[in-house]
């Protein structure tokens, strides 16, 4: 059985973009993997090298995102908002000033965006979570106690 991958629609759409660009630059690399082969030897060739490692890579992230896409789940708009729920954003305050997280699947997770995993610890500890309710969120660097301010 396929793992299912849970994505927001904007995740959903931002992979489709991607794929569309990927597969776009499928012509693109195959001319430079031409235009390599005329230069001759391809033992030694730097410029054939390359152009295959861009192919391999090409296809490689361009088959991780169909396999993402036929297996995606989207994650449907909260109804609750007096409880975390994945797709939620929320708004912490605390002793180590204030935090915004959403919480969204592991493939679209970009912590420097405040987009947090479901499976993280901190999205973890935030999940099932009510508005006004104390989270203490543990990570390497330490435990940390917010209070929840709102949730979106």
């Amino acid at each position: 059985m396929n793992k299912q991958y849970k994505l927001t629609k904007s995740g959903i759409a931002e992979l489709e973009v991607e794929l569309e660009q990927l597969k776009a630059q499928k012509p693109v690399i195959a001319e430079r993997i031409k235009s390599a082969r005329e230069l001759g030897d391809l033992s030694e060739n730097a410029e054939y090298s390359s152009a295959m490692q861009e192919k391999d890579s090409n296809d490689a992230r361009t088959a991780e995102i169909e396999h993402i896409l036929m297996n995606a789940e989207e994650i449907s708009q909260p109804k609750k908002k007096d409880e975390v729920e994945m797709g939620n954003t929320v708004e912490l305050t605390g002793t180590k000033g204030n935090k915004t997280f959403t919480i969204v699947g592991s493939v679209e997770a970009d912590p420097l965006e405040g987009k947090v995993s479901n499976e993280s610890p901190i999205g973890q500890a935030l999940l099932g979570k009510k508005l006004g309710e104390k989270v203490e969120i543990k990570l390497p660097a330490g435990t940390t106690t917010y209070t929840i301010k709102s949730i979106k």
